[in-house]
Order: C-alpha cells, then sequence, then structure tokens
C-alpha cells in the first residue's frame, strides 16, 4: 500500500512538472480563454511588460519598449534552437542576449538602478548648462545653438537637424548603457572557478570591448557629421532625411561595397526610410490620442471614455506593430551592411 501512494505520488509530481513545462504554459493564451492573456512567449519578459504597464511609462516609450521586447523574444526563440543543435558551444550566442536584455532594462529604467548617469561623450565640457540647452552634452547643446543662430537652415532643415541631434544623443546614452553593463560583467567574471572557465570568459570580454569600441567609432563619426552638418548646411544631393536611415547609408558608403550593392542597398533604405516616417506618423498620433484620453477621464462621460479608449487601443496596437517591423527591419539591414563589408575586407 505504501509502494503505491509513493509511486501515485510520483506521478502526480511528474504532472506538476510536465505542466510547469508544457507548450501551453509557455505559449500567450488567445484572449477569451482561461487565465490571463500573455503578450510573449517567455516569462521575464512578460513580466518585464508588466513592470512596465505599472511604472505607467508614457504611451511612445511603451510601444518602443514593446517592440525591443519583441526582438529579444524572437533572437531568444532562435537560440534556444540554436543551443539544441549544439551550434553555441562556447555560450557567445548567450552571452550577446543577456547583455541586450539588461542594456533593454537600464534603458527603460527597469534595471533596479537609480538613472543617475549622465550622458557623457569623450569630448571636453568647455561651458556651463544655460537655458536653451537640451541635449545634456556640452558639446552638442554648443553644435545646435551654433547652427540655430547662423541663419543656414530653414525651418524644416531645422527641423530635420534637430532630429539628428536627438537621434545621437539617444546613441551616446545607449553607447552609456552598454559599458555599464559589459563593466558589471567584468566584475561578475573576476570570481572564476577554472582556468578553462577563465579562458571562455575572457574570449566573451574581449568581444565586448571590441562591440563597444565599434560604438564609440560610430558615436565619434555620428558627431563629426553634426559638426560638418551645421556648419555646412544640409547639401541639395541628401539622399535621406532619417537620422537613422541616414547613420545606415553612411556605415554602407564606409563598407567598401561595389556600385551595384550601393545601388541595390539604396533603393532599399529609400522604402526603410517611408517605414520609419510612418511609423513616427503613428507615435504622434498615439500621443495626440492619449492626451484626448486623458481629457475625456477628466469629464467623467463612462460612453464617451470607452469610444475613445477603443479608438486608442487600436491605434497603440498598431504602432506596436509597425514599430516592431521597423525595428526588425533596421537590425536585418544593419546585419546585412555588416556581412557585406565584412566580406568585401577578406576579398
Amino acid at each position: 500500500m505504501r509502494l503505491q501512494r509513493f509511486v501515485a505520488a510520483l506521478c502526480l509530481c511528474g504532472c506538476v512538472m510536465a505542466g510547469k513545462y508544457s507548450r501551453e504554459v509557455n505559449e500567450p493564451k488567445p484572449s477569451g480563454s482561461d487565465g490571463p492573456t500573455v503578450e510573449f512567449r517567455i516569462a521575464k519578459l512578460n513580466q518585464v511588460w508588466e513592470k512596465a504597464k505599472r511604472m505607467q511609462l508614457s504611451p511612445v516609450r511603451q510601444v518602443e519598449l514593446h517592440s525591443d521586447l519583441k526582438i529579444q523574444e524572437k533572437d531568444e526563440l532562435q537560440w534556444k534552437k540554436l543551443k539544441v543543435d549544439g551550434l553555441d558551444e562556447n555560450g557567445e550566442k548567450e552571452a550577446q542576449l543577456r547583455r541586450n536584455f539588461n542594456v533593454i532594462l537600464a534603458k527603460y529604467g527597469m534595471d533596479g538602478k537609480r538613472d543617475t548617469r549622465p550622458l557623457e561623450s569623450n569630448f571636453l565640457k568647455d561651458h556651463d548648462a544655460k537655458e536653451g540647452d537640451m541635449f545634456d552634452d556640452p558639446k552638442l547643446d554648443k553644435l545646435w545653438n551654433k547652427a540655430q543662430s547662423s541663419g543656414k537652415f530653414s525651418s524644416e532643415e531645422l527641423l530635420s537637424l534637430k532630429k539628428e541631434f536627438q537621434h545621437h544623443k539617444d546613441k551616446i546614452h545607449e553607447y552609456n548603457l552598454l559599458m555599464d553593463t559589459v563593466s558589471r560583467t567584468e566584475e561578475i567574471h573576476k570570481n572564476v572557478i577554472s582556468p578553462l572557465e577563465g579562458d571562455v570568459k575572457e574570449h566573451e570580454l574581449q568581444k565586448k570591448h571590441t562591440d563597444l569600441k565599434q560604438k564609440m567609432r560610430d558615436v565619434n563619426q555620428g558627431f563629426e557629421r553634426l559638426r560638418k552638418l551645421s556648419h555646412e548646411g544640409f547639401t541639395e544631393d541628401s539622399e535621406f532625411r532619417e537620422p537613422r536611415v541616414i547613420e545606415l547609408w553612411e556605415a554602407a558608403k564606409r563598407a567598401n561595397l561595389s556600385k551595384d550593392e550601393l545601388d541595390s542597398l539604396k533603393e532599399e533604405l529609400h522604402h526603410f526610410e517611408t517605414k520609419v516616417e510612418k511609423h513616427g506618423h503613428y507615435q504622434e498620433q498615439l500621443e495626440l490620442s492619449h492626451q484626448k484620453l486623458l481629457h475625456v477621464e477628466s469629464l467623467g462621460d463612462k460612453e464617451h471614455i470607452k469610444k475613445v479608449q477603443s479608438k486608442y487601443n487600436t491605434l497603440s496596437e498598431k504602432t506596436k506593430e509597425i514599430g516592431y517591423k521597423m525595428k526588425k527591419h533596421m537590425q536585418d539591414l544593419s546585419n546585412k551592411i555588416s556581412r557585406q563589408g565584412l566580406r568585401h575586407n577578406e576579398l
């Protein structure tokens, strides 16, 4: 009898463990089914998303986070397949994913640290903060104020230039976040168990430092472009308007590609720029819709609130969808340029 009870207990335990790792638990539940609907197939990403909603991030920041988490989810699911096939033996891809996840947490203020990290660059600070400074970097502020007062730019060109400055500010911020996560990784890696483990971790750190150096080069090159633009203005033959597209185009020209490859890439970048502009338009509409929702909620008309909330939810979902596609396309283009450039350098 005792033996039968023991076997029954083991079977029950097995059922519980099977349920924990079953497909039903790890895949999102459709709306209307039992249990809460989840956004992502990976538990930790859902936890981040739920925390973001509790933090009441702005609508635009929420959809940006949603896009980042969707890309992280896709990369992690691909990595799981690689791991099953034994294609990530040294754990390099896993380390990259972990670092990307930590950067996402830091980027949206969810890494448990108070965001006291200044937006710094490798350029010396040569003036005190004053009214009109908006980029948290003295060199950028000085350059922007000079461009504004130069008389070389129309109001439309100033708007485009401002977007480039803001994009560069974001790049500096992302570089600092990445440097922060690498520094924390170094602290963890100081305590190694064996010489063999130390060799593997040293290899990972070297790769991370290589990535950091490349990002610093990108920051320096971006600043040089802004400096040139601020002094000379936009030329009539400027290929693109959106900062992210301009950055990819500049990277492609530095990658030593053939004329045919550049022409093909230029056409693809024009299509991508349309996506970026569409995404920007939806972000603006989402922000306006959110302001309208707040206003209607303050009036207390439940029927009106329901209608506006429905429109806001639809717009939010559409913005998430476009944002994910846009960011994924940007990631694919960046990888494509890097691969083609590497291939040409090896020839």
